[in-house]
C-alpha cells in the first residue's frame, strides 16, 4: 500500500467510497474542485491501482479542518485509516498547519478511536450537527509539533 496525493483520476474510484460512507456524500465535483487548492491536501491509500481510502484536509493560516477521511468498507480494520491519517498530518504541518480540527459523529466510536490513536482529543460538541440522522458531533483537535511527524517507514509516498 502506498500512500499519495489524490489525482484527478481517482475522483470516480473515491466518489464510490464515500458514497458508501456518507449519508451526504460530497459528488466527484466537490472533490475535483478541492484538488485545485493550494492550501488543501486530499490523499489517497492505493495497492495495485485500486483505491482503499481517501482523507482530506482544507488549511488556513496556521489549523487546519479535516473534511473526510474514508476506507472501503471491505477493507477496514487493517490500519488504512490510521496511517491515512497521520500521512495528512505530516502534509498539514508541510503546509504550516499547527492545529488540526475535525467533526465526528458522537456515535462513531470506531472513528473517534482511531482519530485518539492518531492524537486528536475532543474539545467540545455541536449539537444536531449532522443530518440523515440527525446526531451531534464531537469536535476534535490535534496539536502538531516536530516531536508527533514520525510517519512510519514504507507507508506514503508523494
Amino acid at each position: 500500500m502506498i500512500i499519495r496525493r489524490m489525482k484527478e483520476a481517482d475522483v470516480p474510484q473515491v466518489e464510490v467510497i464515500e458514497q458508501a460512507n456518507f449519508s451526504r456524500p460530497w459528488d466527484a465535483a466537490s472533490f475535483l474542485e478541492y484538488l485545485q487548492k493550494e492550501d488543501a491536501a486530499f490523499l489517497v491509500a492505493e495497492e495495485a491501482g485500486r483505491i482503499l481510502g481517501y482523507c482530506g484536509m482544507i488549511a488556513v493560516p496556521d489549523e487546519g479542518d479535516v473534511t473526510n477521511v474514508a476506507v472501503d468498507e471491505t477493507l477496514r480494520h487493517r490500519g488504512i485509516g490510521y496511517a491515512l491519517v497521520r500521512e495528512m498530518q505530516k502534509a498539514a504541518w508541510n503546509l504550516g498547519v499547527r492545529r488540526l480540527f475535525l467533526e465526528v459523529r458522537e456515535s462513531n466510536a470506531p472513528a473517534a478511536a482511531l482519530y485518539e490513536k492518531a492524537g486528536f482529543c475532543q474539545v467540545g460538541l455541536r449539537k444536531n450537527y449532522y443530518s440523515g440522522p440527525t446526531e451531534n458531533a464531537r469536535i476534535m483537535v490535534c496539536e502538531l509539533s516536530e516531536d508527533n511527524m514520525e510517519i512510519p517507514d514504507g507507508q506514503s509516498e508523494d
